[in-house]
């Protein structure tokens, strides 16, 4: 079984990631079911620190329709389980103006799901514009390498 259970690319598109933080996440057993089936969706998460604990939104798991009378809501908040002085070292580093708490990826390890968290600054259409020149060039520069190298 892939460990990668999905990834948030447009995440990657919008902020610059400063660092990456790996949190747990407290989920219900009809969320675990409906993870293991790839019913989830990463697309608007993001985190807070709320009253010294730290809160996943925006993540949309969907239903899982073998359940029998309990459901969970699928846009629930959800609690990420990290130690205190990490909750309190992203409580300060999310003050600054333009930083935010984005969830990149969401995977598998050993029987626990786990979040990748990515400190984030947000881009301008500019830095959109000059990362979209950049891999351009670098396709430009593969592409002739590999016809130089098929001489």
């Amino acid at each position: 079984m892939n460990p990668e259970i999905s990834t948030n690319r447009k995440a990657l598109q919008d902020y610059h990631i400063l660092e990456t933080i790996e949190a747990g996440v407290e989920l219900k057993g009809t969320e675990v079911k409906s993870i293991r089936a790839g019913l989830i969706n990463l697309r608007d998460a993001f985190a807070r620190v709320e009253q010294g604990q730290c809160l996943l939104y925006g993540c949309d798991i969907q239903p899982y329709e073998k359940a029998s009378w309990e459901q969970h809501d699928p846009k629930r908040v959800r609690r990420l389980l990290l130690h205190k002085k990490e909750i309190m070292r992203l409580f300060g580093v999310c003050q600054v103006k333009g930083h935010a708490l984005v969830a990149l990826r969401i995977y598998w390890k050993g029987p626990r799901v786990k979040i990748e968290l990515g400190v984030g600054r947000g881009k301008v259409a500019t830095d959109k514009r000059d990362d979209l020149k950049k891999k351009e060039a670098k396709r430009e520069i593969e592409r002739e390498m590999a016809r130089f190298n098929r001489r």
